[in-house]
């Protein structure tokens, strides 16, 4: 697992709109990166949407969703919910792979692989907090407690 002082995984994913968003092209701001399992179902809903509502909150840190969706799953996500930031698509779940959140899962009996929710505070290349297993509804709650907010 990743801890406060690791360096992070490089990310270079394309966004809803298809672009290429690079994590090393953020420079010195922070950044909170948050991973969640697929776009527009409950948990991630809510964990998406109590981040949108804390953005006037947290000054310049910016905030980046990544699920194994396609960009034009996200782009449905977004637009639904006027997210209006960066969530990008780990299709192949490389990504997720170098965050250690892409894990075995279970669900009546059925074994699969898929995303922990997880959520990581980066700032220059180094994890501030790193935060894995943590619910939607304190994904906003420990991102402005990080920021002394």
């Amino acid at each position: 697992m990743l801890k406060p002082g690791s360096k992070a995984p490089k990310i270079e994913l394309l966004d809803q709109d298809g672009k290429s968003f690079s994590l090393a092209k953020m420079g010195k701001k922070k950044v909170l990166v948050y991973f969640y399992p697929k776009a527009d179902t409950p948990g991630c809903t809510t964990q998406s949407c109590g981040l949108r509502d804390i953005l006037g909150d947290i000054g310049r840190t910016a905030v980046v969703g990544i699920s194994p969706d396609t960009p034009a799953k996200q782009k449905k996500f977004d637009d639904k919910y006027e997210l209006g930031f960066p969530l990008l698509a780990d299709t192949e779940h490389t990504v997720a792979e170098a965050y250690k959140v892409w894990k075995e899962k279970s669900m009546y009996g059925r074994k699969y692989m898929g995303i922990e929710r997880s959520a990581f505070l980066i700032q220059d290349g180094i994890i501030l907090e790193a935060w894995y297993k943590i619910s939607p509804a304190d994904t906003p709650k420990n991102l402005l407690k990080a920021l002394g907010k």
